[in-house]
């Protein structure tokens, strides 16, 4: 069973949490993980890029000149691909990138990723995150406090506003509920700074 310490808001050590080996300790499986980043950044896309094709532009309607007798190829129209200010031939058009991915690979993505996390030590348990007051200054503390610097994706077991808008100036973090994060934001985080009941959330959802 995969064991992490356990801190306090003022970044003290206060103990370790034994977490199920199930959701936390598998062996990431690197496929389902590259599947559902891959799925992430696609549904992101707009895909509203759009070229106009030869019906689609301006003029066109008259042949340029006759088919015989002037020595120069033939055309049919200037609205033809291979004119200026023709259209595109085969251009993109507005389309979704989405595709689909089936359960079990999502399931296992995010149990990958979560494991990816605890194995590399970026895997912070919080024994309370709640704040009286809306600061962002002590927020910044606090995560200065703790052991991983980088990016943090702060994982509550319900949504708490005052951590919310304590976090949402500070460049490089950002807060989730559980069941509102996805793969791509695991692993874009150097740390994940979690509550603890939101550990018993995840182990009930994903391990239930």
């Amino acid at each position: 069973m995969p064991t992490v310490n356990v801190y306090n808001m003022s970044g003290a050590k206060t103990g370790e949490i034994g977490l199920s080996p199930d959701l936390f300790g598998i062996k990431p499986n690197a496929a389902a993980l590259h599947t559902m980043v891959r799925h992430h950044l696609a549904a992101r896309r707009q895909g509203t890029q759009s070229t106009l094709t030869r019906s689609e532009v301006a003029g066109g309607g008259a042949k340029p000149w006759r088919q015989k007798g002037t020595g120069r190829a033939r055309h049919g129209s200037r609205s033809a691909p291979q004119w200026t200010h023709g259209g595109v031939a085969l251009g993109p058009k507005p389309r979704s990138y989405r595709f689909h991915v089936n359960k079990k690979v999502r399931r296992l993505a995010m149990k990958s990723a979560l494991s990816t996390k605890v194995q590399e030590g970026g895997f912070l348990v919080i024994d309370e995150l709640a704040m009286e007051h809306i600061k962002t200054k002590e927020f910044c503390a606090f995560l200065g406090s703790l052991p991983v610097s980088g990016k943090a994706l702060i994982v509550m077991p319900e949504p708490r506003e005052n951590i919310i808008k304590s976090a949402r100036n500070i460049e490089g973090v950002k807060t989730a509920i559980v069941g509102t994060f996805n793969v791509y934001d695991l692993l874009n985080a150097a740390r994940v700074v979690i509550d603890r009941a939101a550990v018993s959330r995840l182990e009930e959802v994903y391990t239930g």
